[in-house]
């Protein structure tokens, strides 16, 4: 049965009390646990797609899946929760934020990269200190150091 696109707008604007879901229902039907849903609510990460019943309780639109999956494959990719909240402030707005996940990427790829380039140049100097090992060092070094393997 196919759904005209009025029908699909109204969906998705105003969904029935029947289509939004409790915390609970969307933490088995995610990957997230009911804890860490909250703590995306509070940091406004899902401020769309949930809404306060009259009594207190999260309700979620079904599109609560689509913004979870992002979160998740964009923390898979180091972004972190405050970059990810600017991002999706900016689809909010009704903006396609591909720009600015491009550039935050781009800045992580660098960022990586030097951290690989510290590492290999640790691994090195690591390399090199456990070549010239010496299990019983001289005992006139003793006295001056603490291990004299590491402080030559």
């Amino acid at each position: 049965m196919q759904t005209n696109l009025k029908e699909a707008e109204t969906i998705a604007i105003a969904p029935t009390s029947a289509q939004l879901l409790k915390i609970g229902q969307v933490a088995t039907q995610s990957d997230f646990s009911v804890k860490t849903i909250r703590y995306y609510e509070e940091q406004g990460l899902l401020i769309p797609v949930v809404t306060r019943s009259p009594t207190g309780y999260r309700l979620f639109k079904p599109a609560i899946f689509n913004r979870l999956g992002f979160i998740k494959r964009a923390q898979s990719l180091g972004l972190s929760l405050n970059e990810i909240g600017e991002i999706l402030i900016l689809r909010d707005r009704g903006e396609l934020p591909c720009g600015m996940v491009r550039k935050r990427l781009l800045l992580k790829q660098k960022t990586i990269h030097e951290q690989i380039e510290a590492l290999e140049i640790l691994q090195s100097e690591l390399q090199d200190i456990l070549s010239g090992w010496q299990e019983k060092p001289d005992r006139d070094s003793f006295d001056r150091t603490i291990c004299p393997n590491i402080e030559t």
